[in-house]
This record gives structure tokens, C-alpha cells and sequence, in this order.
């Protein structure tokens, strides 16, 4: 009897445990996805199959939103565990109720209403996003898509990395953004469709679905991926002119408009603005070029900084073409930044006596003249096309801001406020009209690499900027002057880390 009752006591914890197992992770598999359920609070519930003769699943789902703090839709998921690469193209049945209805790849990190996810979704209207929450009961926020649906999406998780890409019909693959969330080792991937109305159901068809597990990779295994994109300020769009496994940084672009120069490894090398073979620019005895160089107005000569000679980085100039460098600047450490449009003058900045500044020096010889005085660091000055301003940043009022002075290093002024960011690097462009520049997250302190940063564009004159693009990058990026001659692109470096 006492045997019994131990069987029946023990059994029931066993059966409930069971039935809420069953519940939470569905009731079947569904093609290559181990079961289905609906997040949050649905009204009408959702339904998946896989249609295998077509290859296609065709998934039902409602729910108010994904967006906020907690979202509502319908999920079809397994857990996986490392890198992955997710594809898919989307169709609607029907009108639809509501515009935003959406559906696409998520990677989550639980089957919580609030939790962290990271997820391409394509919308009803056709906007394409890359949404996300870092935490549990976050904000939710977007990287939002150039190019509109219909489209293939395509969602990579690299680490904690996730990037969009997106293609139209025979089209290559264009990177949109990436962002930066942890979750555990362990996450739920799969398809989602949310009606966006809790009040109607919606159907999405996905077919040429392909997801691809690269399993768990040690960082420290990871290598680095460097990709030499370009960004066109009219489209929105960005375009991979050059991908390697290798880490190479900077690209200026020549002024006939035909190629950009990058640095990798102390060396400088070209590459056509279409893509193709790099070559190598001889720098003679420079080989310890770092990411500091750009090429005169005339594009006769190129400028280089290099530490090739005592250590510190020494400013040099050099044919474009290649050749034996000639120094300029006498003391190190000088790193060069912009050179006057008349082509008489260099701006750079130097650490002379414990401060760095922004300097000047005559390209053909003379005594640097020192343009500011202020405590903390000035760096990454540049010149306006009409040449009557230097553009830098400096850390003068508490946080990175972009600044502008006359030539002379008078009227010094600062030119952003806001204070979500530490802003880098500015450039105008050739026409006087925009300035580029790279905005760290203000918790980060100086420009390191590898962090989540996005490039951002404002009126030379001032006024509020605006995110062009989010990517993983920060130092070398765009160190240096790399519009294109017609005002219309920039070439800039992402990165990676990636499987060796």
C-alpha cells in the first residue's frame, strides 16, 4: 500500500512536468524546426506546417506587436547553440489589415513575452528591419532596411553579432547593419509571423528557407573579417568593394575617383572602387604605415605615417605611384589627418610634451605651428574644400564632440551636443555641403576596435545628425578623408569576428 501511494505521488509531479514540457515546446516538428508556440498575449491562436513537396512553410500567426517591451506572434522554433546563417524569401496571403504586419527570421533567448532577441522583419508595406532588444523588458529598437521588400533576407549570428543583408531578384547581397546582443549559448531560432492586429490572423509564405548551424566558436579562435564597403548618401545603401580574413583599416579614395587605398600590416595597398586585385603601394623604407594617410589635392602625391624609423609614428610624403618617403614633421609621435585644399599646409595631431593637439606644418618645410590649447585630447583634423576651417574632435567639454576652427586656430566651435555618443573623426565632403563621421556609444572611452559604433551625417554648418548605418568597427574605420570626388559616397571598414 505504502508502495502504491510513493508510485502515485511520484508519478503526478512526473505527468505535470510533462504536460507543461509539451505545452512550452509544441506539439510536433515542422520541417527542420522542432516544434511551434504563440509569445505573449494572443487572442487568436497561431498555426504552422510544412509543405515538403514545395519546400515551403506556411505559417499563421497574430498578436499585437513585436516591439516595446514585450511582443506577441506566433513562433516556429528549435534551439541551437554557435554561428548561424539564416535565408529565406517571404510572400503574404492576402491584403492584409494592417501594413505592418510581419514576419521573418528571430533569434531569441527565450520564449518569454520580454525577452532579448535579435530578428529581420519583413514588414507587410514592404520596410525591411533588423530589430532588437538587449535585455529582458528592454526597449526594442531597429536598423532599418534601403531597400524595401520583396526582397531575400538573410540574418547571420556571429557570436553575439547579428547582421542583415538583404538581395533583391538576381541581385547580390548588400549589408544593411549589424548589432550587438548577448544572450546564452543556448537560443531559440526560427521563423515568426505577427499580424500586428490582435484582433486578425495573418499568413506568410516562406520558401528557399535555409539555416545553417556552424556550431559554438571559442573567441579567442575567431579570426577577424575586414570588409571595405561603400555608402552612398542618396540610396542609403552599402555595397562590399573588398572582404578579407585579415585586418586592414583607413581607405581614402583617389581624385580621379577610380580606387581607394587602405593600410594592412605597415603596408598601403589599391584596390578599383569596382573591386578586384590589390596592389601593393611601395613606401620604400616605410613599412610601418599605420592607418594615418591620404593623397594630396592634386592626387600627385600621397601623405603616409609610419613608424618605421625610432618607433614613434613620423609623417612623411611620398608620389602617389610609390616611391622613397621624404619626412616632414621632425618630432614623433605625428599622425596625419587632412592636407589644406591650396596643398601647401598638413593637419595632423601629435603628442608633445603629455598633450595631444591638433598641429600644422608646411608641406615643403618649416616649424609645425600648434592650433589648440585646450586640457584633453584634439585629434582627427580636416580640412574644408574651401579651406577656410579645420573640422577635429576633442574632449574638451567631457565627451568626444565634433569642433570647428579657423585655419588659424581661431574661433574655435564646438559642432555636436547630443549625448548618446563620443563623435570621431569628422570629413567634409569635397562639395562643402555634409560631414561624416564615426559615433561611439558614450560609455566607450577612446576609439578602440571591434565595438558597435554607427556613422553618422550632419550639414557642414551645423545642425542635428543623422545615423546612416550601425556596424561593428570604431579604429579604422574611417580614420581618414574617403569621399568620393563627387560627393555622393564614402568608403568606410566594418569587421567581423568570424570562423578562421
Amino acid at each position: 500500500m505504502v508502495f502504491k501511494k510513493f508510485v502515485v505521488l511520484f508519478t503526478i509531479p512526473v505527468l505535470l512536468f510533462s504536460l507543461v514540457w509539451f505545452c512550452c515546446r509544441g506539439q510536433k516538428p515542422v520541417g527542420e524546426f522542432s516544434g511551434q508556440t504563440d509569445i505573449g498575449k494572443i487572442k487568436l491562436k497561431g498555426s504552422a506546417e510544412f509543405n515538403a513537396a514545395k519546400a515551403e512553410y506556411i505559417i499563421t500567426g497574430s498578436g499585437e506587436n513585436i516591439w516595446g517591451n514585450e511582443d506577441a506572434f506566433h513562433f516556429v522554433w528549435k534551439q541551437v547553440s554557435g554561428d548561424l546563417i539564416m535565408q529565406a524569401d517571404l510572400s503574404w496571403i492576402g491584403e492584409g489589415k494592417n501594413a505592418h504586419r510581419k514576419g521573418g527570421w528571430m533569434v531569441r533567448a527565450g520564449l518569454e513575452a520580454d525577452a532579448p532577441y535579435a530578428d529581420v522583419a519583413l514588414h507587410g508595406d514592404g520596410l525591411v528591419s533588423l530589430q532588437y532588444r538587449k535585455e529582458p523588458g528592454g526597449q526594442t529598437m531597429e536598423v532599418k532596411s534601403p531597400v524595401p521588400g520583396p526582397v531575400t533576407i538573410k540574418l547571420e549570428k556571429t557570436g553575439t553579432l547579428y547582421s542583415l543583408y538583404v538581395a533583391e531578384k538576381n541581385k547580390n547581397f548588400i549589408p544593411v547593419g549589424t548589432v550587438n546582443v548577448v544572450m546564452s549559448d543556448t537560443v531559440y531560432a526560427g521563423l515568426f509571423v505577427c499580424s500586428h492586429d490582435s484582433t486578425v490572423s495573418e499568413t506568410a509564405v516562406f520558401t528557399n528557407v535555409k539555416c545553417k548551424n556552424l556550431g559554438i566558436i571559442e573567441e579567442d579562435k575567431r579570426v577577424v573579417e575586414s570588409n571595405l564597403e561603400i555608402f552612398n548618401i542618396n540610396t542609403g545603401q552599402r555595397r562590399i568593394v573588398y572582404s578579407a580574413k585579415d585586418h586592414f583599416e583607413a581607405p581614402n579614395w583617389s581624385r580621379d575617383g577610380q580606387t581607394l587605398i587602405f593600410n594592412s600590416k605597415g603596408f598601403l595597398y589599391s584596390i578599383p572602387v569596382t573591386g578586384g586585385e590589390l596592389v601593393q603601394i611601395n613606401t620604400g623604407t616605410a613599412n610601418a604605415c599605420n592607418n594615418d594617410h591620404g593623397l594630396s589635392p592634386d592626387g600627385k602625391s600621397l601623405v603616409i605615417s609610419s613608424q618605421h624609423d625610432g618607433g614613434k609614428s613620423i609623417i612623411y610624403i611620398l608620389p602617389a605611384g610609390g616611391g622613397e618617403p621624404e619626412q616632414i614633421t621632425p618630432l614623433g609621435p605625428s599622425y596625419w589627418h587632412g592636407w589644406s585644399p591650396d596643398g601647401k599646409q598638413l593637419a595632423y595631431c601629435a603628442e608633445r610634451n603629455g598633450e595631444y593637439d591638433v598641429y600644422t606644418i608646411p608641406v615643403y618645410g618649416g616649424w609645425e605651428k600648434r592650433l589648440t590649447f585646450a586640457q584633453g585630447l584634439d585629434d582627427g583634423p580636416d580640412y574644408s574644400p574651401d579651406g577656410r576651417y579645420i573640422y577635429f574632435n576633442s574632449v574638451r567639454t567631457g565627451a568626444m564632440r565634433i569642433w570647428r576652427m579657423q585655419t588659424d586656430g581661431s574661433q574655435q566651435t564646438q559642432m555636436t551636443f547630443d549625448e548618446e555618443y563620443g563623435d570621431w573623426f569628422p570629413h567634409p565632403s569635397p562639395d562643402g555641403q555634409w560631414l561624416v563621421f564615426v559615433s561611439f556609444d558614450k560609455s566607450v572611452e577612446g576609439h578602440p576596435p571591434n565595438k558597435e559604433v554607427v556613422l553618422r551625417l550632419m550639414p557642414a554648418s551645423g545642425g542635428e545628425p543623422r545615423v546612416l548605418t550601425q556596424l561593428f568597427g570604431g579604429q579604422g574605420t574611417i580614420n581618414v578623408p574617403s569621399w568620393s570626388p563627387d560627393s555622393q559616397e564614402f568608403a568606410f571598414v566594418s569587421y567581423r569576428l568570424v570562423l578562421p
